[in-house]
């Protein structure tokens, strides 16, 4: 799902997530001056997210950017909009779920009113170009028609992938400022090191949160891209020339800590704007590719301060050879994981009847619900996530998402 900086601008906040870093002490990390709550003061409130029992039966269903496609509908109005998220509604509620994730900001870019971001082309096919209607808003009003919670899933980073979408509005907060990206050959995201595009991030879910019943937020697995290189260079070499002699953090400690800082923030920004809103991440099912990415899931596990929920991608089969779906799992259960985080699996029904993992979803058509059986009998497991809702609706997965809509009924 992927420049010239100053100096100056990115050295209080690399001090501050040293700290982070090195002891995961997240009371030392600063929320934006205008707050006067620490993190130790909200971690301590007593909030309807910690009585909210709910959150141990997770029954998630992702409702990606592609399913609310509106761009080549020949009839993009709000009325056909509303159509096609009731029968989403309806379908995800017959199969069991309790909540839905739905993308709100793929691109840089917004699917609701915002005064931050563009308008989203997923809805009039022109980013920048209002479809006249705000989509998350009646999200959020179908949902509590059909009694399903609703978490709202943003992309953090991400400006541009393969040519997607094909144009930025001149509105882009990008395009505006470019100091605040990274451009590679794929790709063009907001740069982790740079205050301005965090506080961008983090000023848009609390715009969210502040003005739409959404139970969530949720970021998805999108951090550092995997061909960064050293298109950073100046912004890090800009950090050493004013770093402490003899403690100045390596490269890979530092874009680390750049990405747990807009973490820590943005749990603060959220229960600081809604305390019964909770915000998760969904990170890489296999543990050690996080580490490629900056993704520093380990310490959000185990260390209050950064996440209400972690929700890692397992999306292999049970045989698959390279790595089944038991032993990804141990070795996320494994981890001494908080008592303020809640552990969710993320399922992947877009393998269900196909020849993904050298051909082993082939082999049955009950592997999802094998494995949900085995989550539901894991105690440190509150329950899971499906990819995505085309799932659902795909021909080719139907045996396996039947077996598993038993199973979740049972």
């Amino acid at each position: 799902m992927k420049n010239i900086r100053s100096a100056p601008v990115i050295i209080t906040a690399v001090l501050l997530i040293a700290a982070i870093a090195v002891s995961a002490a997240v009371k030392n990390s600063k929320p934006k001056p205008a707050s006067k709550n620490t993190a130790a003061t909200v971690m301590t409130e007593k909030t309807t997210v910690a009585e909210d029992k709910t959150l141990d039966d997770m029954r998630g269903v992702w409702v990606t950017y592609m399913d609310l496609n509106m761009q080549y509908e020949s009839d993009k109005s709000e009325k056909a909009f509303r159509e096609k998220f009731a029968s989403i509604a309806a379908d995800c509620k017959s199969f069991g779920a309790n909540t839905l994730i739905v993308q709100v900001r793929p691109f840089c870019d917004a699917l609701y009113d915002s005064k931050l971001f563009p308008a989203s082309h997923i809805l009039s096919g022109v980013q920048g170009e209002s479809a006249g209607y705000d989509a998350l808003e009646i999200m959020c009003e179908i949902c509590k028609k059909f009694a399903l919670k609703i978490h709202a899933w943003v992309n953090p980073y991400r400006v541009t992938a393969n040519d997607t979408p094909p144009k930025l509005s001149e509105n882009n907060p990008y395009v505006k400022d470019k100091s605040i990206g990274i451009k590679t050959e794929s790709e063009i995201i907001l740069d982790p090191s740079n205050a301005k595009a965090r506080e961008l991030i983090e000023n848009g879910v609390k715009e969210i949160i502040e003005n739409y019943d959404v139970d969530g937020i949720q970021f998805d697995d999108y951090f550092y891209p995997e061909n960064i290189g050293d298109l950073d260079n100046e912004a890090y070499q800009g950090y050493l020339s004013t770093a402490p002699e003899n403690s100045a953090m390596s490269l890979e400690i530092w874009r680390k800590s750049n990405v747990n800082l807009l973490i820590s923030e943005t749990y603060l920004t959220v229960r600081q704007a809604k305390s019964s809103a909770v915000f998760g991440i969904s990170p890489q099912g296999n543990l050690e590719n996080n580490a490629g990415l900056y993704a520093d899931v380990v310490n959000w596990c185990e260390k209050r301060g950064f996440v209400d929920y972690i929700c890692p991608q397992i999306y292999f089969s049970l045989d698959n050879p390279k790595l089944g779906f038991e032993t990804a799992l141990n070795s996320w259960t494994s981890l001494g994981i908080s008592d303020s985080v809640r552990l969710y699996i993320g399922l992947a029904g877009y393998k269900a009847g196909s020849d993904a993992d050298e051909g082993t979803w082939s082999d049955n058509d009950n592997i999802l619900a094998e494995e949900y059986n085995i989550l539901k009998k894991n105690n440190k497991v509150k329950g899971f996530m499906l990819y995505s809702y085309a799932s659902i609706k795909e021909n080719d997965a139907q045996k396996e998402i039947k077996n598993l809509q038993a199973a979740v009924n049972s």
